[in-house]
């Protein structure tokens, strides 16, 4: 009964590694470029645009950066897809299109900790803000915002 089980398990290991293998040649997420900053926010404080390129920059502009693990499917795939959907929902390097997202969605998605995603914060620590970094951030984009 042992040697069966642990053959099986064996097939089903060669079987999960040889699909890892496959899936790396699947082109989805694999274009990793950052297209060109188009306009800039005219920011209300230093502060404000430091908190954003710690906490949101990575899928909300064109600055991300790309780390090692962004080049392996299928954790490509959910990267890519992030930072499209940030980009196309609120992007700081192309700010000539003005304020896409409405002020009162800002506060309640920074508020309760949907901005930035569990997901991106278990990869990056440093951008997750404490309660008081949350209210300077929403309070500078308000203020970039009106300006």
């Amino acid at each position: 009964m042992t040697k069966k089980i642990i053959k099986i398990l064996s097939i089903l290991v060669i079987i999960g590694i040889v699909l890892l293998i496959l899936i790396q040649f699947i082109p989805y997420g694999k274009n990793h470029t950052n297209p060109p900053i188009i306009s800039s926010p005219n920011w209300d404080s230093p502060q404000t645009q430091q908190l954003a390129k710690r906490a949101c920059f990575d899928c909300h502009s064109n600055e991300t950066v790309w780390p090692w693990y962004s080049k392996i499917a299928p954790v490509s795939w959910l990267l890519y897809h992030d930072v499209a959907k940030g980009r196309s929902r609120l992007n700081f390097s192309d700010w000539s299109s003005g304020w896409p997202i409405e002020s009162g969605e800002l506060a309640v998605v920074i508020n309760e900790g949907e901005m930035p995603p569990a997901q991106y914060l278990l990869m990056h620590p440093s951008a997750r803000l404490n309660a008081a970094e949350k209210d300077q951030l929403i309070t500078g984009l308000l203020n970039t915002l009106n300006r």
